[in-house]
């Protein structure tokens, strides 16, 4: 199992909206200066650097639940680290959702709360 840490955070804030995307599959984390049309809707996280470029194959954690990488979007690992910005979406697919989506495995996603710690280990 990979065990480098290359990004690592903690949840600060939970929007009202945040678990909204829950039953879709999808985690929104984003840093101070979300969108008022987004804020709601995200787990607020500060922007931090990545050590090393996110691909496919790597893990990611939420509080020491592993998620294999299964898709990296064009924009996610830029906007990860300029905005503290990424979506996560927990459907396996090969081929990334959106732009700025990490696609990881597909199982169940446990439930973030303030403090919750995610990392990406290569």
């Amino acid at each position: 199992m990979s065990s480098k840490i290359i990004y690592e955070n903690k949840v600060k804030a939970l929007g009202d909206l945040a678990e909204t995307f829950l039953e879709e599959g999808m985690i929104i984390f984003f840093g101070d200066n979300a969108p008022d049309t987004l804020a709601d809707y995200c787990y607020s996280i500060n922007i931090k650097e990545v050590k090393e470029t996110i691909k496919p194959g790597q893990v990611f954690m939420i509080d020491g639940i592993a998620f294999e990488i299964t898709a990296v979007g064009d924009v996610a690992e830029k906007n990860l680290v300029s905005l503290g910005h990424i979506t996560v979406a927990f459907n396996g697919s090969k081929v990334p959702t959106l732009a700025g989506t990490i696609c990881v495995e597909k199982k169940e996603i446990p439930k973030l709360k303030i403090g919750s710690e995610i990392s990406i280990l290569a």
